[in-house]
């Protein structure tokens, strides 16, 4: 592809992302604060942050400050996953790292709830999110980093479709310990045939009456 008349890209993550599972809203405290804690951040669940930069938190304050301090301090674009049958709050993900001039940008702070993990829902937002960085806004680019011990993390960044590139070792120091982190990526010559795969495997004829899956995702890309 030529790059002589290439232009920078639109900010991601300015406007609601909708499929027949899920939808994802742009953060929006005086809508979303106390389902999103009761989500991902209340005590009971203080294990998802484990391999975070930030968090767990002590209350539901301390997580709204936490959250709107960083946003603002490193241009995060977080948005909250809605169950689009009632409206519950499922979790959340974000746009970070985001470079328009260069059309890249990364994933991040993925935070699924108890009732998203392991469910279409969480793949659906997965694809909405990658769909709307390749196909709405045209970008080139699209990352996924964790630290390397989160094995979780790792896993799940294949399985979407993110090729590994490497570690960068002693990274960062987060929460007073060394983090080497993991790099992965997908790219606009990458994405068409992730799409395919998204899709087939998001069909509900993928799914048996039970809603199990009858065929993995990474099946189709094969």
């Amino acid at each position: 592809m030529s790059l002589a008349d290439w232009t920078a890209r639109e900010r991601p993550g300015q406007w609601p992302l909708t499929g027949p599972r899920v939808v994802l809203e742009p953060l929006d405290w005086s809508t979303h604060a106390d389902g999103l804690y009761k989500a991902i951040a209340a005590p009971d669940i203080a294990d998802l942050w484990d391999y975070m930069p930030i968090g767990p938190f002590k209350d539901q304050g301390q997580f709204e400050k936490t959250l709107t301090h960083v946003c603002a301090e490193f241009g995060w674009e977080l948005l909250v996953i809605r169950k689009v049958k009632d409206g519950t709050i499922l979790g959340m993900a974000g746009y970070m790292r985001i470079r328009e001039t260069h059309g890249s940008a990364e994933v991040g702070c993925v935070s699924f709830g108890r009732a998203l993990r392991r469910t279409p829902e969480a793949t659906e937002a997965m694809y909405l999110m990658a769909h709307h960085m390749f196909e709405e806004l045209g970008y080139r680019r699209y990352e996924w980093k964790c630290h390397n011990d989160n094995a979780a993390s790792r896993r799940a960044a294949t399985r979407f479709g993110f090729q590994f590139e490497g570690v960068f070792r002693n990274d960062m120091v987060v929460k007073g310990k060394n983090r080497d982190t993991a790099w992965f990526a997908m790219t606009d010559e990458d994405w068409p045939a992730l799409k395919s795969a998204f899709e087939a495997w998001l069909n509900p004829n993928n799914f048996d009456a039970s809603g199990d899956q009858k065929q993995r995702l990474e099946a189709f890309r094969s």
